[in-house]
Formats: C-alpha cells, sequence, structure tokens
C-alpha cells in the first residue's frame, strides 16, 4: 500500500474517532434513566421514552464496539500490519478500505466467512 493512501486511511480513521467523540454527551444523554415528570416528557408516553432509552443505548454500545474497532486499526498501522487479511494474509483492496478502513478481511474470505 502506498504512503499517501494509509496516511489518507488514517486520517479517515481519526476524523470518524473524532466524530464519535464529538457525539458521545449526546448518546450518553440520551440513554440516562427516563424520570416520570410528565412535564419534560410532554405528550410521548412513558412506554415512548423508554423505547427512545434503549435505542439511545444500543447506538451507544454499536458507538463503543465502533471506537475499539477504530482503535486496532491505528495500532495495525503503527505495527505494519494494516490492509492484510486476517484469514489469508493477502492485501485487502484499497477500495474496501477506504469504505470500512476497520476492515479485517478481503473481499474473498469475508463472502466466505458469511
Amino acid at each position: 500500500m502506498e504512503d499517501h493512501d494509509l496516511d489518507s486511511l488514517r486520517r479517515q480513521l481519526h476524523e470518524e474517532r473524532n466524530a464519535l467523540d464529538a457525539s458521545a454527551e449526546a448518546r450518553r444523554t440520551s440513554a440516562d434513566t427516563v424520570e416520570l415528570d410528565q412535564t419534560r416528557t410532554g405528550r410521548l408516553t412513558r412506554m415512548d421514552a423508554l423505547q427512545g432509552q434503549a435505542m439511545a443505548r444500543a447506538s451507544s454500545a454499536r458507538a463503543t464496539q465502533r471506537l475499539q474497532a477504530i482503535q486496532r486499526a491505528l495500532e495495525r498501522i503503527e505495527r505494519g500490519d494494516y490492509g492484510e487479511c486476517r484469514e489469508c494474509g493477502e492485501e485487502i483492496a484499497l477500495a474496501r478500505l477506504k469504505v470500512d478502513p476497520c476492515a479485517l478481511f478481503c473481499i474473498g474470505c469475508a463472502e466466505a466467512r458469511q
């Protein structure tokens, strides 16, 4: 992989991590305990509020998993084994990494795993 491609993917990973970090407070607030105060929820029912809370918690869990995947990808870049398929050891196509810079498998191995 070319150095400029690697730098571009590193920037992409940092930008995504920064965006997830920036939205962390909103996710945390949305996942807070639902209170019974009817003036705060307005016309929403408690069930609607609980559903919103559950969705926010799931979103937060996905964001945490993605942040971990980004961190692992950045570590692979530093180690020098970024872009290698974990299954076959071949290089993961640049186009695939541009779509998902955290990809661990080449397209062939990813399809075989499904």
